[in-house]
């Protein structure tokens, strides 16, 4: 041990010069920060008006909706990417089965969705679709999530607030606009700012959706990862370090950004 420690050298700042001339780390950046924006904006779209409309429902039938929602997050991320990738399976897959049938579903002698639907199976590992294909995952794993985030929120607002703006013929989105999301701003930093911090880590879904090869030119390849192949494929501690230090740098600049820019709009 002690003559491995007297071999070493101070390598400065090589490592990082390393990452940053090294093309695949930047493939691995784009494909974090598309699949952050293409899988993490849709959440809060979404999960805002849904948590909306289950805070009007009744306490009984909100809780039973929502066990369907949230019932994605608790579940074990290996065994949904497990059932995504039988699902999207190139041979065997329900996806293309379905495909398949609409495209030769016929009617009066003819096939009115062939020219929609491919003939041939679709390879969903292709770099063409593997991303979406990750995105769907971890949209519909954490959409739940959100909503929970931002229904425990509103539960905070006065209802004396909704009462007035029903008196003044205010509509669901008209509250929504100016009554919910004015109110919600705080829960609404916090929600965006845990799905910026989770998709730049994101690691078991693509990982496995991918069998840890990132997909047909590593197209789905995420910075968690390129961290992961950098240490253990090719032995290379120091650098995957780096690769570490890089990304909470990215994190730590976005977040700060985040801020920021809500710090601006309140003042």
């Amino acid at each position: 041990m002690s003559a491995s420690l007297w071999d070493m050298e101070w390598q400065g700042l090589a490592n990082y010069e390393y990452i940053l001339t090294d093309e695949w780390f930047y493939r691995a950046l784009y494909t974090t920060l598309w699949l952050a924006i293409v899988s993490g904006l849709p959440q809060h779209l979404i999960a805002l008006p849904l948590a909306t409309l289950l805070f009007r429902l009744s306490n009984r039938t909100r809780h039973f909706l929502f066990c369907f929602y949230f019932l994605p997050f608790i579940t074990s991320s290996v065994a949904i990417s497990l059932v995504f990738s039988s699902l999207f399976s190139r041979d065997f897959g329900v996806l293309n089965q379905v495909i398949s049938g609409l495209h030769d579903w016929v009617i009066f002698d003819i096939q009115p969705l062939a020219w929609l639907f491919p003939e041939q199976a679709i390879d969903w590992q292709d770099s063409s679709h593997i991303r979406w294909t990750i995105a769907m995952v971890v949209f519909w794993r954490y959409v739940g999530w959100n909503t929970l985030l931002y229904l425990s929120a509103m539960k905070t607002i006065p209802e004396e607030l909704f009462d007035a703006a029903y008196l003044e013929g205010a509509g669901f989105w008209q509250q929504l606009r100016h009554v919910t999301l004015p109110m919600l701003r705080p829960m609404i930093l916090l929600a965006l700012t845990l799905s910026v911090i989770g998709n730049m880590q994101l690691f078991e879904e693509p990982f496995i959706l991918t069998a840890g090869t990132g997909g047909s030119g590593q197209a789905g390849q995420t910075m968690a990862m390129y961290l992961y192949a950098t240490a253990f494929a090719e032995g290379d501690f120091a650098t995957s370090s780096a690769i570490a230090w890089l990304l909470f740098i990215i994190l730590l600049a976005l977040c700060s950004l985040g801020r920021r820019i809500n710090q601006k709009n309140n003042g």
